[in-house]
């Protein structure tokens, strides 16, 4: 037997390669990039001692798309944008690892490895990925004939600086950025926020975050705009949030300050907090025996989300 038909019947049943054949890397633009200008800067990924995949510097955006096992797709799909505080992105614990377990429930899931601000590397480094978020939502739209996805049921999650990504994303929709932005909606249809950083105001915000996005002093009016609690609106889509009140480096008022917006608004939302945790703990919080993952799937299948 060819070694191309045994991978092909392990695909179809399941088996070891069906994950290796799942996978496919999808550049997010064709042709020029827009936000972007020529530079030496070119992409840089290391490997922790743990393991763990950090990228920075990232010039070329694209997604990884992680699909269900045959036959367990309900249509529904998530763009992860991992964390890193604007600097770097933790591709696999906040990206990779999420994507799979996402599969499980029967939820194609896409990766963005979106661009970095960078002032050598782009004219304008505040808007760069919210035009890679925006993108990554329109180009799933254009391809949901293709992978049987619902265009109405694409979700955003982030985790961290990825958070604020998606929660912006969730918030300023109305006017997309950048030039010809296309006929497809970038609207969420939901919002799925992990440690979130939500404020850039001075009390709350990671100064990493803020600093890599919008410099040292960025005007108030600027610090508001960014700020996502002071974004939501009713329009805004149902989120779903994840933090632990121990968070040193995003404290846990940033999704407090997120919750009270939605309820507001009359947003739905439902929120998780643990007591422990910390920041960045990703798919498992050890200091707890609660599955946040369980949560989430219960809420998605609670909105239809699971149902094919």
């Amino acid at each position: 037997m060819k070694i191309s038909t045994l991978l092909l019947i392990l695909a179809l049943v399941g088996g070891p390669a069906s994950r290796l054949l799942a996978q496919q890397t999808i550049p997010l633009y064709t042709g020029t990039i827009p936000d972007s200008k020529p530079s030496n800067v070119t992409e840089t990924s290391i490997t922790l001692a743990n393991g763990g995949v950090r990228i920075s510097n990232v010039v070329q955006p694209n997604l990884t798309a992680f699909f269900p096992a045959p036959g367990t797709a309900n249509g529904t799909a998530v763009v992860i944008c991992p964390g890193g505080g604007y600097t770097r992105l933790s591709i696999d614990s906040e990206g990779y690892d999420v994507a799979k377990r996402l599969n499980e429930m029967g939820v194609t899931a896409f990766v963005l490895k979106y661009r970095l601000p960078d002032d050598q590397t782009q004219p304008d480094k505040t808007i760069a990925p919210l035009l890679d978020a925006q993108q990554a939502l329109r180009l799933v739209r254009q391809l949901a004939p293709k992978y049987r996805l619902n265009a109405d049921r694409i979700g955003l999650m982030g985790f961290s600086a990825g958070g604020h990504l998606a929660a912006w994303a969730g918030t300023q929709f109305a006017k997309p950025v950048g030039p010809n932005p296309g006929p497809e909606s970038v609207r969420p249809a939901f919002l799925v926020l992990l440690y979130p950083v939500i404020s850039f105001s001075d009390s709350l915000a990671h100064p990493g975050s803020r600093q890599r996005l919008l410099g040292n002093t960025p005007p108030a009016a600027q610090v508001r705009q960014y700020s996502n609690e002071t974004q939501v609106t009713a329009q805004t889509p149902p989120a779903f949030l994840v933090h632990a009140q121990d968070d040193k480096t995003v404290p846990v008022q940033n999704s407090l300050a997120f919750y009270q917006a939605c309820l507001k608004n009359k947003v739905p939302v439902e929120m998780h907090l643990y007591p422990q945790g910390g920041h960045g703990f990703g798919l498992h919080n050890k200091t707890t025996k609660d599955d946040w993952t369980e949560r989430l799937k219960n809420w998605l299948d609670a909105n239809g989300w699971l149902t094919p």
